[in-house]
């Protein structure tokens, strides 16, 4: 088995606990959904938001509403780049699969898909 990361990200439309935990776990559904990932496959999860999204923790969602207890997870602040997306939330799972590096789906959802237009979501 290789260690492979998946990649997401979404937006929310405002700064409350209901958006964070509503995003996240869609977000992370999907990611889980579309690669066929098992939460015993997942060795750990960062989550980085934008300064204007801190009124909870992703992670605090990933454990509560998904189970992901034994999962080793962080939250952080992304860095303040002139210009860029607001209201964001960054995911990159890291994962253990026999899943090649090119078969890995990428999820971005909401105003998030813009920031990866290749990927043609």
């Amino acid at each position: 088995m290789m260690t492979r990361a998946i990649r997401g990200a979404t937006t929310v439309e405002e700064n409350t606990k209901e958006a964070i935990k509503l995003a996240t776990v869609e977000l992370l559904n999907k990611m889980l959904g579309q690669n066929k990932i098992k939460k015993e496959d997942i060795s750990h999860v960062i989550f980085t938001l934008t300064k204007d999204v801190n009124a909870d923790f992703p992670a605090k969602f990933a454990r509560t509403e998904l189970g992901f207890d034994d999962v080793p997870m962080i939250c952080s602040n992304e860095i303040e780049v002139p210009g860029s997306l607001p209201l964001c939330i960054r995911v990159l799972m890291v994962i253990n699969s026999d899943t090649l590096q090119k078969e890995i789906q990428h999820i971005y959802l909401n105003e998030a898909k813009k920031l990866r237009p290749d990927l043609n979501l």
